[in-house]
């Protein structure tokens, strides 16, 4: 069974989602606004029409953009059980090697235009689909896609988990995204314990007491030398909230990242 048809409308009463692990490939079509996604290395903006696969096990910030019509996506969340299930009923073959790109661009097409259309007429809720036509609607959609585009089977076909990579390249790329050491270690292709001790090496430090270390400074970069304002960085930074990046700010630097901005406004 497929994940359920979810929204991300909650997230419009604010310029900024939450980062995100992307778990399952997931089908995004942007009814109205604009939204900008960040990878860690790439940005990607997509309007309304626009319409992606964000690929699973990756990272992703989305940072919500101006728009005077709000903000409307409809997302479908292919899991890997419905996958495997497709693959069997369909004799779908993965060709070819899965995508590095983290949201991959679909191309623009009637099917997809009328199987949007088609959609509207069975929610119950805002962005919920209708449980008795979900099934075949998830079927219909990655049918269209793949008749659309071929090459998406090597990259939504692709059940092996995240290989082992070079740790302190993807670390020095990704170090500002919120998620758990666990998390880390699996998209590195590590256990926990072989995270640690390859982390160590790499940085001599613990992975939880580097990663503040190195969001703080990069703040105290910011606030300092940018004249950013503490309150625009701190989640772009992996904070969760302001309390927070103030108090651990504080314990490092001596100065809350307030008095820095304004010790640097007053010179």
């Amino acid at each position: 069974m497929a994940i359920k048809m979810r929204t991300i409308a909650d997230a419009t009463r604010t310029n900024i989602l939450n980062e995100q692990f992307i778990p399952d490939n997931v089908f995004i079509y942007i009814v109205k606004g604009v939204i900008r996604v960040f990878d860690g290395n790439k940005s990607y903006t997509f309007r309304a029409g626009d319409a992606c696969i964000a690929i699973k096990n990756r990272l992703a910030k989305y940072t919500l953009l101006d728009s005077i019509d709000g903000f409307e996506p409809i997302l479908f969340c292919f899991d890997e059980p419905f996958l495997k299930a497709f693959q069997q009923k369909y004799g779908t073959k993965k060709t070819g090697v899965s995508s590095l790109e983290t949201f991959m661009k679909i191309q623009t097409s009637e099917l997809i235009d009328s199987f949007i259309q088609s959609i509207k007429p069975y929610y119950k809720a805002v962005m919920q689909l209708d449980e008795a036509f979900e099934d075949l609607k998830y079927e219909e959609l990655l049918i269209i896609l793949l008749r659309n585009q071929p090459e998406l089977a090597s990259t939504l076909f692709e059940f092996r988990k995240p290989g082992k990579i070079d740790l302190e390249e993807f670390i020095n790329r990704n170090y500002k995204f919120n998620v758990s050491i666990e998390r880390f270690a699996y998209l590195t292709g590590r256990s926990i314990s072989a995270f640690k001790r390859d982390f160590k090496q790499a940085f001599n430090d613990s992975p939880n007491r580097w990663l503040v270390k190195k969001r703080l400074d990069e703040a105290y970069f910011l606030i300092g030398e940018k004249n950013e304002k503490p309150s625009d960085i701190y989640h772009d930074l992996g904070f969760e909230d302001l309390s927070h990046f103030s108090f651990a700010f504080k314990r490092q630097f001596g100065l809350t990242p307030t008095q820095l901005a304004g010790k640097d406004n007053s010179m």
